[in-house]
């Protein structure tokens, strides 16, 4: 398998321009980019208020991040390190969240912004 379609570590500029891409709503530029194999980090990146549907978060690190008010309905999270994220307020519904956050843990990030703690 080539190049195209594996994650690859990204430098940090284009880890900034797809991040754009979101903050301004270009979700179909962002997928394609990760359609291209890249992979950003989200780490401690701030998506408060940000319509995220039928965006590809596969694999995306969301340690730390702030999804307060963010729309995440339907994403595909279950690869995703969610360690400290808060999503207070956030629509989740149809969210595939990783295995290691119990459903009390998202429920507590959803009502009161707490940080979500991963079952170890």
């Amino acid at each position: 398998m080539g190049m195209q379609g594996a994650n690859m570590a990204i430098p940090p500029e284009k880890n900034i321009q797809m991040f754009d891409m979101l903050i301004d709503g270009n979700v179909d530029k962002f997928n394609d980019e990760r359609a291209k194999g890249n992979l950003p980090d989200f780490s401690k990146k701030n998506l408060r208020g940000i319509d995220l549907r039928r965006a590809d978060f596969d694999g995306i690190s969301l340690h730390d991040a702030i999804l307060s008010h963010a729309d995440i309905r339907g994403l595909n999270l279950h690869s995703s390190d969610m360690e400290g994220a808060s999503m207070k307020d956030a629509k989740i519904s149809g969210v595939y969240f990783p295995e290691n956050l119990s459903a009390d843990e998202i429920m507590m990030s959803v009502q009161f912004g707490t940080r979500l703690r991963l079952i170890r």
